[in-house]
């Protein structure tokens, strides 16, 4: 973060200092856990249900942190506040005003049901191959994780990506208001989340905020027809990517590799670029164009985007690891998360590695897709149905809650209860010459299976 006295943090947030006996300047990382506080940090002390962050001072304080942002005093000179979660995000939006002022800070929100983190990851990675860049970690994309995430920056920074999530209408129209973004990003409008907006129209409704805060840019999928019909509520400049569809920037040509990597060319204002992923599915491509369109709309060229989206050789963790085992075994670890939409995607991605003559059978081993609400049985149903259609050799379907897979797939599936249970399978029957896929919601913790063989 950029350097703050306690008495700036006091009067950014509205709070009281107490204990600060001496000067204290914060320059460090602001943190919510006790175990990541470095140097000069600002320690932020939550009290929740479960526990309460104040009495985990001490520990920040072991691992360098200077001060404490809470709603009573502690151990370390305090900024005491009423709302620490409203504190925090008046000190992101402060802190984002004054980068802003000192030149040349561009902040790119993207939101969309499915391949945000991957389209965040890219984007982060073309941007920071030509400037200092700070992007969303993990599943920090929502009114806490996000302001934390802005607190990352110094007066260095040039490029700020958020990925931006929502539980329901507001949600993103919040986190906007915290920090307004120059360019809004909406990737898609599918499945994610539906037992919660209940609708794609609602889901549409909400991640459209985003398009409405945009200032300068508004990147939409020329290919998602809920989504492009977002140009009518934004006052920003739209410019759109595709594949299937006429687009500002468009993927044409995909071809997949025999570990199904992408290549393809990207085509904006009459310019050409040949991409080649070390990434595995032929949705990165249009994951790709969408970093490519937001990265062109901040100021890099075709070429110096086609160049660095070559060169990223990982997503964050879980999300479509590739491994090539001494076993033999072909590993495709995207465990972190799963819907009905990215459930295709990686299905589709085993069955093109399936393809190669020295794969001898796709086993997909799927657990339960999440937040789905009324439609999670016939959500589930499809996704074993759409695997079968694939010719997946084999679906091992775990927990009860994603049973509907089994049922789908048919005599292709193999159903178990847990775990532990899909650990002994995988361990007994994946055999040399086989190609895996571990895909479900996070809470389903199918990464611990894949862990298990890898």
């Amino acid at each position: 973060m950029i350097a703050l006295t306690l008495p700036e943090i006091a009067a950014i947030t509205g709070g009281t200092l107490e204990g600060a006996d001496r000067p204290v300047v914060v320059d460090g990382p602001v943190v919510i856990d006790g175990r990541e506080a470095g140097a000069g940090s600002l320690f932020v002390a939550f009290a929740g249900e479960r526990t309460d962050g104040h009495l985990h001072v001490p520990q920040a304080a072991e691992a360098g942190a200077v001060a404490v942002l809470g709603t009573r005093r502690t151990e370390l000179p305090t900024v005491v506040v009423d709302d620490v979660q409203a504190a925090l995000q008046a000190l992101a939006s402060a802190v984002v005003a004054r980068v802003r002022e000192s030149g040349g800070l561009t902040v790119i929100g993207i939101t969309g049901s499915q391949g945000k983190t991957s389209t965040k990851d890219l984007l982060a990675a073309v941007l920071a191959s030509a400037a200092p860049t700070v992007a969303t970690r993990g599943s920090y994309n929502n009114e806490i994780g996000m302001p934390l995430t802005a607190l990352r920056i110094d007066t260095t920074t040039r490029y700020l990506v958020l990925e931006m999530g929502a539980r329901g209408k507001g949600h993103i129209a919040e986190l906007a208001g915290i920090v307004t973004p120059d360019i809004g990003m909406v990737l898609n409008v599918g499945h994610a989340h539906l037992g919660e907006f209940g609708s794609r129209e609602a889901i549409a409704e909400a991640k459209g905020e985003l398009v409405e805060a945009a200032t300068s840019v508004a990147v939409l999928n020329a290919d998602d027809h809920r989504v492009v019909a977002m140009a009518s509520r934004t006052r920003a400049r739209v410019v759109t990517f595709g594949r299937e569809h006429e687009a500002d920037v468009r993927v044409a040509g995909l071809t997949l590799d025999r570990l199904g990597r992408p290549s393809f060319t990207l085509r904006a204002s009459g310019a050409t670029t040949p991409v080649t992923l070390q990434l595995v599915g032929a949705h990165q491509a249009l994951n790709a164009a969408a970093a490519a369109t937001a990265a062109m709309a901040a100021g890099l060229t075709l070429t110096q985007i086609g160049a660095a989206l070559a060169e990223v050789e990982s997503l964050s963790k879980w999300r479509m690891e590739l491994h090539e085992l001494p076993s033999g075994v072909i590993v495709l670890n995207d465990a972190y998360n799963a819907n009905p939409d990215s459930m295709r995607a990686g299905l589709d991605a085993l069955a093109a590695i399936g393809e190669d003559p020295d794969v001898r059978r796709t086993v997909a081993v799927l657990g339960e897709m999440k937040e789905l609400g009324a439609e999670a049985d016939e959500a589930h149903l499809a996704v074993g149905i759409y695997a079968a259609e694939l010719g997946i050799d084999r679906v091992v379907v775990v927990g009860e809650a994603a049973s509907g897979i089994a049922t789908g797939a048919g005599v292709r599936a193999v159903a178990l209860p847990d775990n532990a249970a899909a650990v002994a399978w995988v361990r007994e029957h994946v055999v040399e010459g086989d190609a895996v896929l571990f895909k479900a919601s996070n809470g389903a913790r199918l990464y611990d299976v894949a862990e298990a063989l890898l």
